[in-house]
């Protein structure tokens, strides 16, 4: 009998965050598995996302539970490792401070050989896979790259070893600013329940979305994930429920101001 990905009795949230901008992708340059650090733009993005879920019931109020997370994983490359150390560091409390946890399944798609080279570059030289791979990603990967569903299957281990844990995290004593309303529109603060983050990538987040919503691999293109952005799942006797997608609101201070 095949172990189910989401455990039944779990009652946590999850919460995705995408690393911030890498001096790479300000080059609009392919990363893959290729590790570039963050750009300036890119520490100010995990700086500002970081200081959003240190106070996620702040207006607007985050659809996250009270309290800090259980843990933070993050994939090894240094574009989500920074992140996920900023947002660590973010705790309000030192105490409250999450582990790190590395999760080598978590690492971005290997894209083969396109990877350092800029998108002209790869729309020159490899037009008709690029084509490919933008219609039909499935089976289609990069020359040299890692298969869909090679990167499905380590996704889904990683996630088998992280759900367990938030299912049985032990649910502390929080205390909750009563003087805070939620926005009209984002509904009642969810109840005091365990949750944790995950920092990564694109590519690999896509797949946890479809691995969790239990939709096919062939929907791969259906979630994008912004830089820096916030997307929350609930997660309830074995099911998954997408709360949020690529909540981005506190990321307008990266923005560069234009006249």
């Amino acid at each position: 009998m095949t172990t189910p990905l989401i455990p039944p009795a779990i009652d946590a949230t999850l919460v995705l965050v995408r690393h911030g901008e890498s001096t790479w992708i300000a080059e609009d340059r392919f990363q893959g598995r290729r590790d570039p650090p963050l750009s300036p733009r890119g520490e100010r993005q995990a700086a500002l996302v970081a200081a959003r879920l240190a106070d996620p019931g702040a207006p607007r109020s985050l659809p996250i539970p009270a309290g800090p997370p259980v843990a933070i994983w993050h994939s090894p490359l240094r574009r989500a490792q920074a992140t996920a150390a900023a947002i660590a560091a973010a705790a309000a409390v030192p105490a409250d401070r999450p582990p790190l946890v590395p999760e080598p399944g978590l690492s971005e798609i290997g894209q083969g050989e396109w990877e350092g080279l800029l998108l002209t570059h790869v729309v020159e030289r490899y037009a008709d896979d690029l084509a490919r791979w933008r219609r039909a990603p499935v089976g289609n990967e990069a020359p040299g790259g890692e298969p869909l569903a090679t990167a499905d299957g380590r996704v889904r281990t990683a996630l088998a070893g992280i759900l367990p844990v938030l299912a049985g995290a032990a649910q502390g004593s929080v205390a909750v600013d009563l003087r805070r309303s939620p926005v009209p529109g984002y509904g009642p603060p969810p109840p005091l329940r365990p949750w944790g983050i995950v920092v990564g990538h694109e590519g690999v987040f896509r797949l946890a979305l479809l691995a969790l919503l239990d939709l096919p691999l062939e929907r791969f293109w259906a979630f994008p994930f912004v830089l820096g952005g916030v997307t929350v799942v609930d997660l309830r006797h074995g099911r998954a429920v997408l709360r949020a997608h690529n909540l981005a609101d506190h990321l307008v201070a990266s923005e560069p101001h234009r006249a």
